[in-house]
């Protein structure tokens, strides 16, 4: 007989931050959480679980909808709400989570994600090794190409959609680089900071999570203001930070001759910053874990 022998991890908050979210992808999300955490209780690699809404939007208007979530879902301890009043960006509305309250593990998980029945289990299965300092969900139904090591799963980094992340690793760091990034680029940047604090990052496509990104008609993949702009100011800003100043100067000057409005006001808040000396520091001169390949930031899964 095989026992499948889980790691006991104790309490596990699951933070997801709202901006103007339709009020029925909460209750799914929220549906398929609980199953999820019931499963995880049941095997007892947690023995509470509990989540957190931080809300970024204009109104509390998601209040109701998000407390009336606290009487449905059973396995978990409480359903909090926290109004920011403030469009505070995704590593900033994070920080200010993971501020409210304390526990042995956090999900970082996107208000919109549906996880799969045993996903908590299968993420949580990775910390057996407590050089882990991540594990991020395989996301469906369009999966992240980047590289990972199918017999260890080690990956350049974690999309923090839907990844579990020790408390430990999140103090150690002082949480999310939100003076550098706003909603783009800072779960990328907290990665490479887990690597240079000697942790691995995992991926684990056994844990799977529905996030509901789809393709135009044409295979085109359709982007709106905001991931535009934030993303292009968030490469400038990371290949700075990694010590590749060169790239960061490269992208500016690219953008600046795009005649694209979007890539010019990036390039112009890049150009802001630093002549006022708001860039961040630079970490990993050596370049040890910081990847910077083909306009990506990992290795493509299914490069020749």
């Amino acid at each position: 007989m095989v026992v499948d022998l889980l790691p006991r991890l104790g309490r596990l908050r699951v933070h997801s931050i709202l901006y103007g979210n339709e009020p029925h992808r909460i209750i799914q999300a929220v549906a398929h959480l609980e199953r999820a955490a019931h499963i995880a209780l049941q095997r007892g690699v947690f023995d509470k679980i509990e989540l957190a809404y931080g809300d970024c939007s204009p109104t509390d208007d998601l209040r109701e909808t998000v407390l009336a979530q606290d009487g449905e879902a059973s396995s978990l301890a409480a359903v909090e709400y926290h109004f920011f009043d403030e469009n505070l960006g995704s590593a900033h509305g994070h920080n200010r989570l993971l501020d409210v309250a304390s526990s042995e593990f956090v999900i970082i998980m996107n208000p919109d994600i549906m996880m799969a029945p045993n996903a908590i289990v299968e993420l949580a299965r990775v910390f057996s090794d407590q050089r882990v300092g991540m594990a991020e969900a395989k996301q469906l139904p369009i999966e992240h190409p980047k590289h990972y090591d199918p017999a260890t799963g080690d990956t350049s980094w974690a999309a923090t959609a839907c990844t579990l992340i020790p408390r430990e690793v999140i103090n150690k760091l002082e949480g999310f680089d939100h003076r550098t990034f706003f909603l783009y680029c800072d779960d990328v940047d907290f990665s490479w900071r887990v690597k240079l604090a000697g942790y691995r990052v995992v991926y684990c496509p056994a844990a799977a999570a529905f996030h509901d990104k789809r393709l135009g008609d044409g295979g085109e993949w359709s982007i709106g203001w905001a991931e535009k702009y934030y993303s292009a100011e968030a490469a400038m800003l990371l290949a700075y930070k990694y010590s590749r100043q060169d790239l960061a100067e490269e992208i500016h000057a690219y953008f600046k001759k795009s005649g694209d409005e979007v890539w010019l006001k990036a390039a112009d808040e890049y150009a802001r910053r630093k002549s006022a000396g708001e860039l961040p520091v630079q970490l990993d001169a050596a370049h040890k874990v910081a990847v910077f390949t083909n306009n990506a930031y990992a290795n493509h899964r299914f490069a020749m």
